[in-house]
């Protein structure tokens, strides 16, 4: 039985390594010890984020798996991980990545450029909900020496840099996976990666435990010597664990907005909002164009009319978001456009909307009837649902809502398609082709992959202001190729963009250096060192 102490928790090794170092948190001697342990819902299915793209996994998978490159913090220009040092060519059709020598992987076998060519080509284009956006202009990749890649492209794509964090785009081991059945393969559940920390055991529904590779690349690096996820579906069971300190990390907005301000008052606790800027974190409402009914844009138009998208943000978020207009979060101020005029709250205009599209009220004052998918991704989206359940009653559509595990809910919706509305979370950055692309992009609807195009959206001209966006090296000129997608995405509106989400972490202020990229809660936490109580 796994039952993690605060004696286990601040007990600590005595060891010094490292000099002083600028941290997002002051200057600090780090320290080496200690066991970081964090609480993490809803529990993931795999452990890495090649293969599935769920928040949980996004936040596991990094510290396991190393990526070709980081982010910066404060720049969010991309940083030296697996790749020492890139150049793209004066024509922007070829990138040559030089890979850190001497890296292995934590069997002992040595990293090579042949794991980031198999990574990119037999698992990355085809499992990963954004391998086609990042990677899909990759015509060839040449592998000259061990530790050079040169990707090949059919046209210049200025995002890619920007898509290759651990939590995007994780590099996988060859050797493990070639001639495999990549899907099944056991090291999805038991990984073998080249990050700080190696996998060590997974006791399902109670704890994941990640114990330090003494081999890393980057010494003296990591500090912490274990990092725990305890898994703590129960909102109150995670806040009771922050204040006995058997957790020191509660990420992701996963700590319910009513209790910040009580939080705030304990002296040992930190509200921190820093360090999601890559994620640019967005709450859809999501459509199933596969059914007949959503096909008419007027019932779409009339449903948007009638969610009152600030009672989301004031009610559920607790103000820690805004309501959105468009698919792209303000979060990308390069891209949002403010100008893009969204769907106001009016029940007046939804029931004129469904009158128009010969649905009236019938006997009961009932329209028609709907399910409501929501993933267990933390208290805001069965709230959510909640809410909408009673806005589009107000219209005289009846809801019945229906809550999932995280499995269960990705196989229903991008798998066997059975849903008619659903609203999750995503990942719109850190660029509009990384992030929000997928989900109105004709050609990344693949059934099977989640969070990827799952309405069902087809549109010729959308494919094609999105496509021209991928490949446009002008600045001003990308930007207004995006203005259009945010035009025709409100025009169709295939989902409704809810919430732009300010995401909030909870942590103990013994814990030091633990936001100290873009990536944040999804870095590797090898900076990441605890304090002596």
């Amino acid at each position: 039985m796994f039952d993690i102490t605060r004696r286990q928790l601040m007990t600590y090794g005595a060891a010094v390594a490292g000099t002083a170092m600028l941290t997002s948190r002051g200057w600090s001697e780090p320290q080496r010890g200690g066991t970081l342990v964090i609480a993490e819902t809803p529990e993931p299915v795999l452990l890495t984020s090649a293969l599935v793209s769920s928040r949980s996994t996004n936040n596991i998978s990094p510290k396991i798996f190393d990526g070709l490159a980081a982010y910066d913090l404060d720049t969010l220009q991309p940083t030296p991980q697996l790749a020492e040092s890139w150049e793209t060519s004066a024509d922007g059709k070829a990138i040559t990545f030089h890979l850190r020598p001497g890296v292995k992987w934590h069997d002992g076998t040595p990293f090579t450029s042949a794991d980031v060519d198999f990574t990119i080509r037999e698992i990355l284009l085809k499992y990963h909900s954004r391998g086609q956006q990042i990677f899909g202009a990759v015509e060839e990749i040449e592998t000259p020496d061990e530790q050079t890649v040169v990707l090949k492209l059919s046209a210049p794509a200025p995002f890619l840099l920007y898509g290759l964090s651990s939590w995007i785009t994780a590099i996988m081991p060859k050797h493990v996976y070639e001639g495999t059945d990549i899907l099944t393969n056991p090291a999805n559940t038991a990984p073998i990666g080249t990050g700080p920390f190696k996998f060590t055991q997974w006791e399902r529904g109670v704890y994941l435990r990640l114990e330090r590779n003494e081999e890393y690349w980057d010494q003296p690096k990591p500090y912490v010597d274990q990092v725990i996820y305890r898994f703590l579906p129960d909102a109150s069971s995670r806040v009771a664990a922050l204040e006995a300190e058997d957790v020191l990390v509660v990420a992701e907005s996963q700590v319910p907005g009513s209790d910040l301000e009580r939080l705030k008052s304990i002296p040992y606790l930190e509200i921190d909002t820093s360090g999601y800027a890559m994620t640019a974190a967005t709450q859809f409402f999501q459509f199933n164009l596969d059914k007949p009914l959503f096909q008419d844009i007027r019932v779409r138009r009339a449903i948007a009319h009638a969610i009152d998208r600030d009672f989301i943000v004031r009610n559920i978020w607790y103000g820690f978001g805004n309501a959105l207009n468009t698919p792209v979060s303000p979060v990308l101020k390069t891209f949002h456009n403010p100008d893009i005029k969204g769907y106001e709250f009016s029940i007046e205009k939804a029931e004129a909307l469904l009158d128009e599209a010969g649905h009236p009220r019938g006997a009961d004052g009932t329209r028609f009837s709907i399910i409501h998918d929501a993933a267990q991704n933390g208290e805001q989206y069965p709230r959510t649902a909640e809410y909408i359940r009673d806005a589009l009653g107000k219209v005289g559509i009846r809801v019945e809502v229906r809550i999932s595990d995280f499995a269960s809910f990705t196989k229903r919706v991008y798998t066997d398609r059975d849903f008619d509305t659903s609203n999750y979370f995503t990942s719109c950055g850190p660029d509009p082709v990384i992030g929000v692309q997928r989900v109105y992009w004709s050609k990344a609807f693949v059934p099977g992959v989640s969070y990827s195009n799952g309405s069902h959206y087809e549109n010729p001209e959308m494919d094609r202001v999105l496509e021209a966006a991928q490949i446009e090296t002008d600045p001003e000129k990308r930007r207004g190729l995006y203005d259009d997608f945010q035009r025709i995405a409100m025009e169709d509106i295939p989902e409704i963009p809810l919430v732009g989400i300010e995401q909030v972490t909870v942590l103990n202020r013994r814990l030091k250096n633990f936001v100290y990229l873009a990536d944040g809660v999804k870095a590797n936490f090898a900076d990441a060192y605890i304090e002596p109580a």
